[in-house]
C-alpha cells in the first residue's frame, strides 16, 4: 500500500523545529532533506542538527556530492532509509554496503535526465529507488508525470525495489502516481504551504487509497 511522507526541506534549526512540531501530530513516515550547496544549489540544515520523534520512520535524502563525508553522522541518527543520488562520482557500491551493514535500508535517487539502464548496477543493490521530479533543495517543484515511465524500467532491473517519488505531489496527481507504481509519495510544498497540514495529509492519504471506478 502506498504512503504519504511529508518532506522537511529547511535551512535553519528554528525552521526545522517548527516543522517537526507541525508534523508530529499526524506524520508516521517522514522525508528529511539535507544538501551541501554543491550537488544541490542551496544549503539545507545539516545532519548535525537533525533529530525526530522515536515514533517516526525517517527517510534521509542526501543531496550531496560526497555522501561518504556525511555517512557516519547519518548512520548514527539511525534513520530507516538513507538515499543518495545515482549521479555522484563516489563508489556507490561501497556506500550501499556501509549503509546496509549498519542495519539501515539503502536508497538511490534518479534525476530527471538519468536513464535507469545507465545505473543498473546500483539499482540492483538498493532497497529503494526515488524518482526525482522536483527542484533540488526547495519546495514547489512540478511533477513531471512522464517520469512515471522510469518506474517500469527500474522494476525491470530490480522487481522488488520500493519506489519513491519526490517533486510536485499534490491532490491532482497523487492517485495517478500511486496507480503508476509509486509506493512512497514525498509531499513537500503541498503540506508545508498548507494552512491545515494535518488536513492536507489526510486528504492526500485518502486520495491515494481511493478505489478506481470502471
Amino acid at each position: 500500500m502506498s504512503v504519504i511522507a511529508p518532506a522537511i526541506t529547511v535551512e535553519t534549526p528554528e525552521a526545522y523545529k517548527a516543522t517537526v512540531e507541525r508534523l508530529q501530530g499526524f506524520a508516521t513516515r517522514v522525508h528529511v532533506d539535507i544538501s551541501d550547496g554543491e550537488f544541490a544549489p542551496s544549503f539545507l540544515l545539516g545532519e548535525n542538527n537533525l533529530y525526530w520523534p522515536e515514533s517516526w520512520q525517517v527517510d534521509v535524502h542526501a543531496m550531496v556530492a560526497r555522501p561518504s563525508e556525511h555517512l557516519d553522522r547519518l548512520i548514527a541518527l539511525k534513520p530507516s532509509l538513507i538515499i543518495f543520488h545515482a549521479e555522484i562520482t563516489e563508489d556507490r557500491a561501497a556506500l550501499v554496503a556501509k549503509i546496509k551493514q549498519a542495519g539501515i535500508r539503502a536508497g538511490v535517487a534518479l534525476l530527471r535526465t538519468t536513464v535507469p539502464s545507465n545505473v543498473a548496477d546500483v539499482l540492483k543493490m538498493v532497497d529503494h529507488v526515488m524518482i526525482f521530479s522536483g527542484e533540488l533543495g526547495q519546495y514547489g517543484g512540478k511533477a513531471s508525470l512522464m517520469q512515471i515511465e522510469k518506474i517500469r524500467l527500474v522494476k525491470a532491473i530490480n522487481p522488488n525495489v520500493e519506489i519513491g517519488w519526490d517533486g510536485g505531489v499534490n491532490l491532482e496527481n497523487a492517485y495517478t502516481l500511486t496507480q503508476g507504481g509509486v509506493d512512497v509519495l514525498n509531499a513537500g510544498g503541498a503540506i508545508a504551504n498548507s494552512d491545515n497540514p494535518a488536513g492536507m495529509y489526510e486528504a492526500l492519504t485518502k486520495e491515494i487509497n481511493k478505489r478506481g471506478v470502471i
